[in-house]
Order: structure tokens, then sequence, then C-alpha cells
């Protein structure tokens, strides 16, 4: 594990041994990440608000940033779920399978159904629900339409990519360790 890991109120973050944490990500208080899943540079996981829980093989790329409202119910991404560079994911759930493409915002109460794709740039106004099989995009963000068969098959190659680059990070990472 690397990354910048601190408690909040006496609650450490939980990370599987198997997840990657860039050296330069920062989590924070009440977060749990799964087994293979991968947090990269700059990223910011803040469970002071409320809690953050991170399936399995999924990926928050490189400057994205988690947080909620206080008292809100926790944030919960799950399973094999990509979300892309820069993305800003508040108060929102991600179901297993779900796509958050680059620099999207997703606000409070929003779902993102299994199978549901937010377009890059896209703003997601609080109390949405994005079904699975539907691409919603734009500011504000709205149903553009339905997934073409080639993006459904994309998402687990798309998971499965950043599992195993992430596993090679962790054992760069160690590699340069050992060698200082």
């Amino acid at each position: 594990m690397s990354g910048m890991i601190y408690s909040y109120m006496g609650v450490w973050p939980e990370i599987a041994d198997d997840a990657f944490i860039a050296p330069n990500a920062a989590i924070i208080g009440d977060v749990k990440i799964g087994s293979g899943s991968s947090i990269w540079f700059g990223c910011v996981l803040r469970g002071d608000a409320t809690g953050i829980v991170i399936g399995k093989n999924s990926n928050l790329q490189d400057h994205t940033v988690v947080h909620g409202t206080e008292g809100a119910p926790k944030i919960m991404i799950g399973d094999d779920v990509l979300v892309g560079h820069r993305a800003i994911i508040h108060g929102a759930n991600l179901e297993t399978f779900s796509f958050v493409g680059m620099a999207a915002t997703i606000l409070d109460d929003v779902v993102v159904e299994g199978g549901g794709m937010v377009a890059a740039g896209a703003m997601v106004t609080p109390g949405k629900r994005i079904k699975k099989g539907e691409v919603w995009g734009g500011t504000p963000a709205k149903y553009m339409r339905q997934m073409k068969q080639s993006e459904i098959d994309q998402l687990p190659h798309g998971t499965e990519n950043y599992r195993r680059l992430g596993s090679e990070y962790i054992d760069m990472l160690r590699e340069l360790e050992g060698n200082n």
C-alpha cells in the first residue's frame, strides 16, 4: 500500500492488500477499498462527512474526488466500476459495472445503475437515476441514448486492464522501495 492514508476522528481507512493506491492519493477516514481496486495519482477520498465503500476491481483514475454530505448514507461504488480522470463523485452511488467518464460530476443521491454510463464532462444533478444501458451527458446531464453493444462489451475489459495495471504499479513501487 502507498498513498497518504489518514485517520479521521480515530477511524482509519480499510484497504485490501492488493489494491493499488498511488503515492500521492489521499485517503481519509471511513473509506473501504476492495481487492484489486486502484486509486490513481492525485485522487482524494474523504471519508469524514460520510463513509465511502469501493468494491473489488474498481478504479478511480487520476485526480478523482469522492466526498459526501454530513450524515448522508455511505457512498457506494460497486465492483468493476470505471471512473475516468478528474471525475467528482459527491454523495452518489455507482453500482457494479457502471461507468463514469472523464471530468464528469455526479452529485448527491444520484444512482448510476450497473451497465449505465455517464459521458465525459457531464454534470448529473442531484437525485437522478441512470438506468442500465443508458448514456447520459451534457450540463445538466440528460438521457442521450442507449449504449451500443460494443460499449457494453468493453466495460469488463476496461476494469480488468486497470486491475492488471494496478498490480504492475504495486510491483514497481515495491521494487523501487527495495532499491532505496
